[in-house]
Formats: C-alpha cells, structure tokens, sequence
C-alpha cells in the first residue's frame, strides 16, 4: 500500500484548504484511511478517518463540523475538506492506510500505532 498526500498550503484564518490522499494496492481490501496532523513540539493528531467500503467516518472532536472526510473510489482517493481554518490547525497533515478490523472508529484516531501505511506529509499554514 503506497499513499502519497498533496493539497497543503498557506491559508488564512477562516478560509478552506482540501488535502488529498492517492492511494494503490487497496483495491483488494478494506481499508481504514485516517489524517493525522502533527504541530511543532506537539504529538501527533488523528484527525478524522473513513472506512472505505462504506464511508463511515470518525471526527477528533477539535474539527467535528469543520472538517469532512470522503472518499472517491474510481480515483482511489481520500479527502480532507477543511473548513474555517484555525490557526492552531496549522500542522504537517499525514494521511495513513490500515486494514479495517472492525474496531471502534475512535481507535484508530487515537492509535497511529494501528497503521503500517503512510504517505508524506503535506504543510498547512493558516496566518491569523
């Protein structure tokens, strides 16, 4: 499984940034695909994930309402629409691939221990 994340930017305060998340060798299945950020000096954040066979999604609760996940399937890739940036949103977002194993959603975004599968990061910036 290789991910690749793209999307990152300098944005301000109030505006929207979309992050996308290609992904190849899941075809065959399911999988859990999740972002996390990580801030300087802070740890690392799940921030929302999606179950790809049925689009189910799992928020961190700093994002709920902001942020939206999706996935498109012929494109084989994974979205973050981010709404009313913050500047403490400003992060390194991942997005990370892991095998659905029917745990609680809430796991995964608290586990990245959970997931073998990693694209780089892409740098998002929100100036006040």
């Amino acid at each position: 499984v290789q991910l690749q994340a793209s999307g990152g930017g300098l944005v301000q305060a109030g505006r929207s940034l979309r992050l996308s998340c290609a992904s190849s060798g899941l075809a065959l299945s399911d999988y859990v695909i999740a972002w996390f950020r990580q801030a300087p000096g802070k740890e690392r954040e799940g921030v929302s994930c999606i179950i790809r066979s049925d689009g189910t999604t799992s928020y961190a609760d700093s994002v709920k309402g902001r942020f939206i996940t999706s996935t498109d399937y012929a494109k084989n890739t994974v979205y973050l629409q981010m709404n009313s940036l913050k500047p403490e949103d400003a992060a390194v977002y991942y997005c990370a691939g892991a095998p659905y194993q029917y745990y609680s959603l809430s796991y995964y975004l608290l586990l990245p221990s959970l997931f073998g599968s990693w694209g780089q990061g892409t740098q998002v910036t929100v100036s006040s």
